[in-house]
């Protein structure tokens, strides 16, 4: 068996550049390294959300629920099905074993939407499908104030510039407004006119369908040159809907607002956002899968500063904030590995009693540490709390492999043998049992980066992130 040790011993350069490129690497990949809370997991669970506005729950039930619910049955690899009711609204959950890929999952689902499609309402929304996203949580909001717009501007701001604005900073996954109110163009149908022309309201809104929309209208060869044309039948604001002429059965026509009173407003509120008690305008930021929470809450600072300089008149707070806990975790964290590495110097000190021992015992725990990076971005790991602990928790046992092979070197130095002599034959001594103990290390955590279920998921950085730094301090023991 070759002695790795005594081989790099005698041929130093080799090992020494190795571990040179390998600090450089780790260290450029630390740079770009993402920072998160916890590590983004994929599981195989898939959302369809079906629309039937003014439907009662029991009718969602029978017609779409049930429906989509022995479709979705049929597929492999299901574990449970989750059904939620209300009123216009069905939301089947369906949870598939962790084994199946998501794509697949996602698409089994479509395509057995797809085939009761045409048993469903024909009046039912295109039902939605989607699978989970564990980074959908908001990770920061803020409130939108001014003393100049009312409410509806305000929303609107937030709606439009606002939102563009933000969607454009890298790693922003979605813009929700939070409160406020949206804009409706309400008809108001007087009972007592209707009935007197002897009109329902569904003929005034099919009407309304039929001339307020805009769709193509196919290619036209205008002059030899094929151009697109459109069908533009909108309006433009509330008086000019009003003004619209309703065909009656009896073939005259009337005004929309001689059978109803057309008011630009707002919609009814269902819900409202509270700052300290107050009513606020306000928007939530979630970031993407795979972006970092810092990076994305640096971006969206940025791009919040642009605004305010654009719109001197609102004030923008910041009212949750949840990436600084992020932050906090990770700077305690490479403090606490920091802090465990100085002790460790401290106590080779104390016990050899020797400065270039304890030096070189030292060395080995950024040529164990720094490689690490490397691997884990290499492996598409990030810096969160699961890969953290893995390295605090490592951290205190790099540096015993190092003792062990000085404190031999110095028995042989004590000999009275040359220093070149004493570290090869110290090596020879004692590089079966090291090496036997590193790999006793990462048979101990690697394992845990193939357990099953959700921890599973969770675990996959820790053995890795684990059993690494060992791989490295096998290797470093060249040095």
């Amino acid at each position: 068996m070759i002695n790795v040790s005594t081989w790099s011993i005698r041929n130093p350069i080799p090992a020494v550049l190795l571990f040179l490129m390998l600090t450089v690497l780790g260290l450029m990949a630390f740079k770009g390294m993402k920072v998160q809370q916890f590590p983004d997991i994929d599981l195989p669970t898939v959302t369809v959300t079906a629309s039937l506005p003014g439907a009662a729950p029991a009718q969602m039930e029978t017609e779409v629920a049930r429906k989509i619910e022995n479709s979705v049955a049929t597929l492999q690899g299901i574990k449970h099905i989750y059904t939620k009711v209300q009123d216009g609204t069905a939301i089947v959950t369906v949870e598939f074993r962790l084994e199946k890929p998501t794509q697949e999952a996602v698409d089994d689902v479509r395509d057995a939407v797809s085939r009761i499609r045409a048993d469903l309402p024909g009046d039912l929304k295109d039902p939605v499908i989607s699978k989970a996203n564990l980074a959908g949580a908001p990770i920061l909001t803020y409130t939108v104030a001014s003393s100049r717009l009312d409410d509806e501007a305000l929303s609107w701001l937030v709606d439009n510039t606002i939102s563009k604005a933000i969607l454009s900073v890298r790693g922003v996954g979605s813009v929700a407004r939070v409160g406020g109110v949206t804009r409706e163009i309400r008809v108001e149908l007087d009972p007592a006119r209707l009935l007197a022309l002897r009109v329902t309201a569904a003929d005034v809104s099919r009407q309304l369908r039929q001339i307020q929309q805009e769709a193509s209208g196919g290619i036209s060869d205008i002059g030899g040159i094929e151009q697109s044309v459109r069908t533009i039948a909108t309006v433009q604001s509330a008086e000019e809907l009003a003004e619209l002429d309703i065909v009656l059965s009896d073939g005259r026509r009337v005004r929309l607002n001689e059978l109803a009173t057309v008011s630009d407003t707002v919609g009814e509120q269902r819900s409202a956002a509270l700052l300290n008690g107050k009513p606020v305008v306000g928007f939530e930021i979630v970031r993407a899968r795979g972006a970092s929470e810092v990076d994305v809450a640096n971006g969206v600072r940025e791009a919040l500063e642009k605004l305010k300089v654009d719109h001197p008149d609102i004030t923008i707070t910041e009212a949750f904030n949840f990436v600084d806990p992020v932050i906090e975790n990770f700077e305690g964290s490479m403090a606490l590995l920091i802090e465990g590495a100085l002790l460790a110097v401290i106590v080779v000190w104390l016990f050899l009693r020797d400065w270039r021992a304890t030096i070189i015992s030292a060395t080995a725990l950024p040529l164990s540490i720094i490689p690490t990076f490397a691997a884990m971005s290499f492996m598409g790991f990030t810096l969160n709390v699961v890969t953290l602990l893995s390295l605090s928790l490592v951290v205190g046992i790099l540096v015993d492999d190092a003792i062990v092979e000085i404190e031999n070197i110095m028995r042989h130095l004590r000999m009275g043998k040359t220093p070149y002599q004493a570290a090869i034959e110290a090596a020879d001594e004692i590089g079966l049992a090291v090496i036997a103990t590193t790999f006793t290390l990462i048979a101990v955590f690697l394992p845990t980066a193939f357990m099953s279920g959700v921890p599973g998921k969770f675990f996959v950085q820790f053995g890795w992130t684990a059993a690494m730094p060992s791989f490295s301090r096998w290797s470093s023991r060249a040095c």
